[in-house]
């Protein structure tokens, strides 16, 4: 009896696992991939293949040519990560390390968006609809704004 009672114990949790797991493999189908967060490459995602695969390699070369920047910025938050672990805390260091990780960030995403809008100028009007499309899908649901209220 005590090894059947086992056996049902354990098919009952397996099942209870594959029922979760099978829920949220639906979730993912349905919503896509989980924690996405919002992608400049992204939103080139329905254009055609060809397009799509012009548009991921203009970005791909500004991620190499922004090398340095990337590491830069890398290295600034390591700093502020170090910083934060220390007992006394340097906020002078600490705010100096953040900006020179914010600014590296802004260098890197103003050049990405530099050449999706050269990639948009020279494509034609149906491609750049699709990345609006896809900007749109990144960007969420438009909250919607209140009636305003007449004086």
């Amino acid at each position: 009896m005590s090894t059947g009672r086992n056996l049902l114990i354990a098919s009952v949790v397996l099942n209870v696992f594959l029922a979760g797991a099978l829920a949220g493999g639906a979730v993912w189908i349905k919503r896509g991939k989980p924690a996405q967060g919002y992608s400049l490459e992204a939103a080139g995602g329905r254009l055609p293949d060809q397009q799509r695969t012009l548009f991921r390699k203009a970005l791909r070369e500004v991620r190499q040519e922004s090398r340095e920047i990337i590491r830069d910025g890398q290295q600034a938050r390591r700093e502020a990560a170090d910083l934060l672990r220390q007992p006394v805390l340097d906020t002078a260091a600490l705010a100096a390390a953040l900006e020179r990780a914010r600014n590296a960030d802004v260098t890197v995403r103003t050049r990405l968006e530099q050449r999706i809008i050269a990639f948009a100028a020279a494509g034609s009007a149906e491609d750049r609809s699709l990345l609006a499309e896809g900007l749109s899908r990144r960007a969420g649901p438009q909250p919607s704004t209140p009636p305003k209220k007449s004086p």
